[in-house]
């Protein structure tokens, strides 16, 4: 078994697809408020602009919003959808690469109803486990439950103290990724939007979307 380990620099520089995978099983750990918020990774999006249709940085774009991608891989790009969701992103292989991950879904691994859920009382366990299902199981809904927002814009999550990935368990096997089309990019057309570049983990029931 693998000791609780902070991910390097290395571990992001990687290919995007490579990271994308070698990602599912990693643990997101925020401090926030003296206690730590935990999530495993199970379910992530690659992106490789600027060829990727899909991707902000398309065509080699660069804006104010978009600009963490274009940062050494290990950063965090995050940003605002329907003005209300928050993505989660991380940056991937080289300085001046625009190319990132997409983070789709985290296990939460603390009782989330420690802190969140305390108030409410559930007629059986089974309403409880829906409940903290439908907590993470989703790029807006997973950045709600670590609290992460446009303060964690451009984080280097290889050198930071308030929030970094760790390894905690074995490696994920090849066996165990499902390999899917990314989700809502209909827009990028049928050559990008076909791309099998979602992985999660099979059988995880915090997956987004089967």
């Amino acid at each position: 078994m693998i000791k609780n380990r902070k991910l390097k620099r290395g571990f992001y520089i990687k290919p995007t697809i490579e990271v994308a995978k070698n990602l599912l099983g990693k643990y997101l750990i925020h401090k926030f408020r003296n206690r730590k918020i935990v999530g495993k990774i199970v379910e992530t999006e690659a992106y490789i602009g600027p060829q990727d249709k899909a991707s902000h940085a398309h065509r080699g774009k660069i804006t104010e919003r978009n600009k963490a991608e274009y940062m050494i891989g290990g950063h965090i790009y995050i940003y605002l959808v329907y003005g209300m969701h928050w993505q989660l992103n991380i940056s991937t292989a080289n300085y001046g690469q625009p190319e990132c991950v997409l983070i789709r879904a985290v296990e939460p691994t603390v009782d989330i109803a420690k802190f969140q859920i305390s108030n409410l009382k559930f007629k059986n366990d089974i309403s409880k486990l829906k409940f903290i299902k439908n907590s993470t199981n989703g790029p807006g809904k997973l950045c709600k439950y670590l609290k992460l927002d446009k303060r964690h814009y451009g984080l280097d999550l290889a050198e930071n103290k308030e929030m970094w990935l760790e390894d905690r368990e074995d490696k994920i096997k090849p066996s165990q990724i499902v390999a899917s089309r990314r989700i809502g990019i209909d827009y990028a057309g049928p050559y990008w939007a076909k791309r099998k570049w979602r992985f999660y983990i099979n059988g995880n029931h915090f997956v987004s979307k089967l």
